[in-house]
């Protein structure tokens, strides 16, 4: 009976080596995946430079700052206006920072259906506004210099609308046409011109921008006082 005993003991001893044994080359025979314990390389994240302001932004803001999708065309940067000759050095729209911020509104009121604003002249500074007044000495279009204009307080604008295309709408006569076409009691239109007037000064007095008598491109706001201005803009 000793001897059976001592024979289960042993039998059983030898299965388990075995059974151990196996296990341990099923282990050293798996193959092991690479691990890579190298810290993963960081991709530099580019920051948008901060715009540096050449002007005084508590006094003054650039349109263009504010949405550049609305379309600067500062004619009198060109000799595309009235006097055919170039009156300011390079085409930036300054406005009154409320201004600015109402022509936005406008702009956005405008893209809702797919169009936009462009800008045909902003701020205009004094020494401009004579040379204007030389050429065209008609207070109904061009204000004397000794009074100022809104213009030269950087509260007023000349505009007109634009397509998803950037294409102006057809408002009747060119800008800075000087005649009764281009005032605003004048109705021997068609009705494209008349609608497309109608929504430019609908939109305009939505914002707080008032028209003026003769010239359907000219707008005001005349909420605030603002002090006539020399500021000339840089154009480096």
């Amino acid at each position: 009976m000793k001897q059976l005993f001592l024979f289960v003991i042993t039998m059983l001893f030898f299965f388990s080596c075995d059974e151990t044994s196996t296990s341990e080359a099923t282990k050293n025979n798996t193959p092991t995946q690479n691990i890579n314990t190298s810290k993963e390389e960081k991709v530099p994240i580019k920051k948008t430079p901060p715009i540096v302001y050449d002007y005084d932004t508590t006094k003054w803001t650039d349109l263009k700052h504010l949405d550049a999708s609305i379309v600067i065309d500062m004619r009198y940067a060109t000799t595309n206006n009235f006097v055919k000759e170039k009156m300011y050095d390079c085409s930036r729209c300054f406005l009154r920072p409320q201004v600015a911020k109402q022509i936005l509104a406008a702009h956005q009121i405008l893209q809702e259906g797919g169009l936009g604003l462009k800008m045909l002249d902003c701020f205009r500074p004094r020494p401009i506004q004579q040379k204007l007044w030389d050429k065209f000495q008609d207070a109904r279009y061009v204000t004397p210099p000794s009074k100022g204009s809104m213009h030269n307080r950087g509260a007023a604008v000349d505009l007109t609308i634009v397509d998803g295309d950037g294409k102006q709408l057809d408002m009747g006569t060119p800008f800075d046409f000087f005649g009764k076409e281009a005032h605003h009691a004048y109705t021997d239109l068609s009705k494209e011109v008349l609608a497309n007037r109608k929504l430019l000064k609908e939109t305009m007095e939505a914002v707080s921008l008032k028209p003026i008598r003769t010239e359907w491109w000219h707008y005001s706001y005349q909420a605030k006082s603002y002090e006539l201005s020399d500021m000339l803009w840089n154009c480096e």
